[in-house]
């Protein structure tokens, strides 16, 4: 049972890393996009491809993918998503849904449609027991990283003068504008980061969850019912929420497996119910 309950904390935590970058450019820069899960297969396909192709050490890699889907991710914003920010929720709805089908088209075409693996090395493959608990090596250092992460990203977000900035960009973007603040620069640079987290937890992923070109349709709701569990005022709920999620997950299909992926959406439908703006979020 403990072994089950550690393994859906690392599952959990993969999970927020992916969707921590939606929680931040649906929560705090109110735009949704469906696409997310699209940068997290580049940084998943980013990372196996330099790991298993070029050699490139997997610890290497990880910052890598980073980069990489950060950048695509910025290139995009420039390019696409700009022209979309003033528009309705729904025409940002279909053009994230269009940019999925087409990430997932050129995967296929380029990669095939066989599931990736990355070169993890020996030393965090196995289990160990800690007290009678199977440990997994390799889960047990993605917590480790993504726990980092979330405080970082808290702190940041929270606590730092960007993350000022970027509240007041959203609240009233001409009034920033009139004070100085580089509107622009701070969209860009939030969903460069946001892109690249996904691709991090798509490359920490891949060995956890199934990397195949499918994959930001498979994951798509999964993304979406963190944030909705977890609420999008602080990093916390998406955390806790995702934590919570994958902790279900695991348990329903190891205890009741043909009812397994029900009990996540039956609780999701449950805090919509009593809690419409999430979990873990301020009540308005």
């Amino acid at each position: 049972m403990l072994t089950n309950l550690f393994d859906g904390i690392a599952s959990g935590m993969v999970l927020f890393i992916l969707a921590s970058g939606l929680a931040v450019t649906l929560g705090l820069m109110n735009f949704v996009n469906l696409a997310h899960g699209a940068f997290a297969m580049a940084g998943g396909y980013a990372a196996v491809h330099l790991s298993t192709k070029l050699g490139v050490p997997f610890l290497a890699s990880l910052p890598l993918a980073f980069i990489i889907s950060a950048l695509l991710g910025a290139v995009l914003e420039r390019t696409l998503y700009v022209h979309l920010y003033a528009r309705s929720h729904l025409e940002q709805v279909l053009f994230s849904i269009g940019l999925v089908f087409m990430a997932v088209a050129i995967a296929d075409f380029v990669a095939g449609s066989g599931q990736q693996y990355a070169a993890v090395p020996d030393y965090l493959r196995g289990r160990f027991d800690f007290y009678g608990v199977g440990i997994g090596r390799y889960r047990l250092f993605v917590i480790g990283v993504c726990g980092a992460i979330m405080l970082v990203l808290q702190l940041i977000l929270a606590r730092s003068r960007f993350g000022a900035q970027l509240r007041a960009a959203v609240d009233d973007a001409r009034t920033a504008r009139g004070l100085g603040l580089p509107v622009g620069r701070i969209f860009t640079l939030t969903f460069a980061v946001g892109s690249g987290l996904a691709g991090l937890g798509g490359a920490l992923g891949a060995e956890i969850l199934t990397l195949t070109p499918t994959f930001p349709l498979k994951y798509m709701v999964s993304f979406l019912i963190v944030v909705t569990v977890g609420g999008t005022t602080s990093m916390i709920g998406p955390f806790l929420a995702a934590l919570l999620l994958g902790i279900a997950d695991v348990a329903g299909n190891y205890y009741v497996p043909v009812v397994g992926a029900f009990i996540t959406y039956a609780l999701m439908l449950v805090v919509l119910m009593i809690r419409p703006e999430g979990l873990f979020a301020r009540p308005r």
